[in-house]
């Protein structure tokens, strides 16, 4: 079924798509997918190859734009664009607190969501393409774990791709999840180091913050179990443009008085809850790690293990000192799925794929180097989410890839300067720069 309408300059057309849950069971389950068709409102009838656009997260549906916004206005200029959601997310088969129950217990949610990864997402994408397109090949833009979803596209079904297009989301091909929070836990620190640099009177302001909570273990509304771990990993912020500002504006009006003494004032407990919930994007937490497991060994929790090497972390040695307190972010550990009701019920589903031992390899490094598909893509220079290090060493291994390197943004710059960033890689990919 499909419905078209307008929005300002462009034609807007929701298309659903139904697809094998298991694509090595075809005759089986089936789940919906939803996608939205763009193209400009002077040009719908017009014979235009298409874009596909692949979000990141895992665990979030593709951008709500409103017209022209964003990078979605220079790719209009050549593509026909599809917006995807990716099995899961948006408005395709949600999965959460509330549908995973409909699987049976734990062990079939595990089980289920097993099959949510980048491997499953791009042979979705294989078997909408012929209707989509009539078989002709795409060009795929991903965004961060997007990104790793086109790097594995790019190993499992290159015939299906005219170009590939990558902003801040190539992957490491080899390691393990240990591997990738050894090179995160640095940046965490560089980042809040720099965040202080900037905003000095935050130092102090985030030390009484943690006291507080550490003190008294406020819960917030909704039911939220707020800890000193918990505020720290407001250290996600750090990973975007105006994120630090962001971050110094919360702190500046945390407290307030009272006639039972000093508070967290509502706001900020407000403007907390919303910041840390997954209510919205649960997959994000209960599949994060997933997205990197490989062959027999689990990924256990890696973001939490590998955390207790890097012992300044430590809030309760943090205040037992005078140093600064630092923020984490792009880290989801157990803890999360007490403190937050929208996970604590996936809980033992998250145990159980952070134990599972049979993931498959996503990434073929010799197919990748032997790659004759198109490619770009955006590094950003000390991206808080994704290894530069990592990124960079990929894109040597893959044949024929173009880097455009830039610490002029942080990880959303598709999101903050899409046209410029989009028409950069349009140019190395068309080998125009």
């Amino acid at each position: 079924m499909t419905v078209t309408y307008r929005q300002p300059g462009v034609v807007l057309t929701d298309r659903r798509f139904s697809v094998p849950l298991d694509h090595d069971d075809p005759a089986g389950e089936r789940i919906e997918l939803f996608a939205r068709e763009v193209v400009p409102a002077a040009r719908g009838g017009a014979d235009l190859p298409w874009l596909v656009y692949l979000q990141g997260g895992p665990g979030f549906g593709a951008t709500r734009f409103s017209g022209r916004e964003s990078w979605l206005d220079r790719a209009l200029r050549d593509y026909r664009v599809l917006l995807l959601d990716q099995r899961g997310t948006g408005s395709s088969t949600p999965a959460n607190r509330q549908t995973l129950p409909l699987r049976g217990g734990p062990r079939e949610q595990a089980d289920y969501l097993a099959r949510f990864r980048a491997d499953s997402i791009v042979r979705d994408c294989e078997t909408i393409r012929p209707e989509v397109t009539g078989g002709a090949r795409w060009t795929v833009l991903g965004q961060s774990f997007g990104g790793f979803c086109a790097t594995h596209y790019l190993s499992a079904a290159p015939e299906g791709l005219a170009g590939a297009l990558i902003t801040g989301g190539l992957p490491a091909l080899d390691g393990h999840a240990d591997d990738v929070y050894r090179a995160a836990y640095p940046r965490m620190a560089r980042k809040s180091a720099a965040h202080y640099a900037r905003y000095p009177q935050d130092v102090e302001r985030a030390r009484a913050v943690a006291a507080h909570i550490a003190e008294h273990e406020p819960v917030l509304d909704g039911g939220y179990r707020l800890t000193v771990e918990a505020f720290q990993s407001l250290g996600m912020l750090l990973g975007t443009g105006d994120g630090s500002h962001r971050l110094h504006y919360l702190l500046e009006d945390a407290f307030v008085r009272t006639p039972a003494g000093t508070e967290l004032s509502d706001a900020f407990r407000e403007n907390l809850r919303t910041a840390l919930s997954y209510a919205g994007n649960p997959l994000f937490a209960v599949l994060h790690e997933a997205i990197y497991g490989r062959d027999a060994r689990p990924t256990a929790w890696a973001a939490e293990r590998v955390r207790a090497e890097f012992p300044q972390f430590d809030p309760a040695k943090t205040l037992a000192g005078d140093a600064p307190l630092l923020f984490t972010g792009e880290a989801v550990q157990r803890w999360m799925f007490d403190s937050d009701p929208a996970l604590r019920p996936l809980r033992e589903t998250a145990e159980l794929l952070a134990a599972r031992t049979d993931w498959p390899r996503l990434y073929d490094p010799e197919r990748l180097a032997a790659n004759e598909v198109p490619v770009a893509a955006a590094v950003y220079h000390d991206d808080l989410y994704v290894d530069t290090e990592h990124s960079l060493r990929t894109a040597r291994a893959i044949r024929g890839l173009r880097t455009y390197v830039t610490d002029e943004f942080e990880h959303d710059g598709l999101r903050v300067s899409g046209p410029r960033v989009l028409d950069r890689l349009l140019q190395l990919l068309h080998g125009e720069a």
